[in-house]
């Protein structure tokens, strides 16, 4: 049996448990619910990431665009960025944003030293939530590598998983995958929590072989004379690094090359969206 979206959302976080007793905070749970769910979610072709590249969109899923993807993110108490998209399974278990940085081409040549970074991003700590109490949040915490960096020249794909943890021990991992195109690189980070890791990233995994740039931006088509970034493997991974969480339970990925640039990002505790994933399926038969 279903529970009502409202009761589901309001008992997912204990925190928020007081504050969910109120009729008027149930109210606005539900009107947020309905609000998420008439966003005009794309189920089918393909999802079109800016004039980049696009992403299949397989059966049981749902993209949004980037003027609903920042809607999204705003309804949840995020500042509404431009240029993300968004792709999930229709249940909403796990979710992936997509953004593109034209830092240029990226030479693919480094040889990747895991722990020195991880040491870097540990560092950053301190600085991150720093900007994070200016926000009013509380302070997270790397605590190490779920999955190393690691790079795949066929595919041109660098991947790694976070694990972070926030000041009231819950954990979250944020799994990133920067795809390597001609002028610049896309992000692709996947939302999961510890125990649905492995299961989400192979459903992730597979979501991606549909991503392709678009003629003329794939990472093959370079020529001399295009711009050529500044930066190579190791600090694709720092860029991703930073992150921090709202008391909501919805997290916000803060990332940038330089530490005064940057971007809010919603990728939230996948249990919130799971509930609302609930009645977003029903009365959609799946295969």
């Amino acid at each position: 049996m279903i529970k009502s979206l409202a009761t589901a959302i309001l008992g997912i976080s204990m925190s928020m448990a007081l504050w969910a007793q109120a009729p008027e905070s149930q109210q606005r749970q539900e009107k947020l619910a309905e609000q998420v769910k008439a966003l005009h979610w794309i189920d089918q072709g393909q999802g079109e990431i800016g004039s980049n590249a696009t992403v299949k969109i397989p059966k049981g899923y749902a993209f949004l665009d980037d003027k609903d993807t920042a809607k999204l993110l705003q309804l949840y108490g995020n500042p509404p960025t431009p240029n993300h998209y968004l792709i999930a399974p229709r249940s909403l278990d796990w979710f992936a944003v997509f953004s593109f940085d034209d830092t240029g081409y990226v030479k693919d040549d480094e040889k990747i030293n895991a722990p020195e970074l991880l040491s870097s991003i540990k560092a950053a700590d301190a600085e991150g939530n720093q900007q994070r109490k200016k926000l009013g949040m509380e302070a997270l915490y790397t605590e190490g590598w779920q999955v190393e960096p690691h790079y795949d020249a066929q595919s041109k794909r660098l991947e790694w998983g976070l694990r972070l943890r926030d000041e009231s021990g819950h954990q979250a991992i944020n799994y990133t995958s920067r795809i390597l195109g001609r002028t610049g690189v896309m992000s692709a980070i996947l939302v999961s929590d510890p125990e649905n890791l492995a299961k989400d990233t192979e459903q992730f995994k597979q979501v991606l072989t549909g991503f392709n740039y678009n003629s003329g931006q794939t990472y093959a088509e370079f020529k001399n004379g295009d711009k050529l970034a500044k930066i190579g493997l190791g600090a694709l991974v720092l860029g991703g690094a930073a992150a921090v969480a709202s008391k909501k339970g919805l997290w916000t990925v803060i990332g940038g090359f330089i530490a005064a640039f940057w971007k809010f990002l919603l990728v939230g505790v996948a249990a919130v969206f799971g509930a609302i994933g609930k009645l977003f399926g029903r009365g959609k038969k799946e295969a």
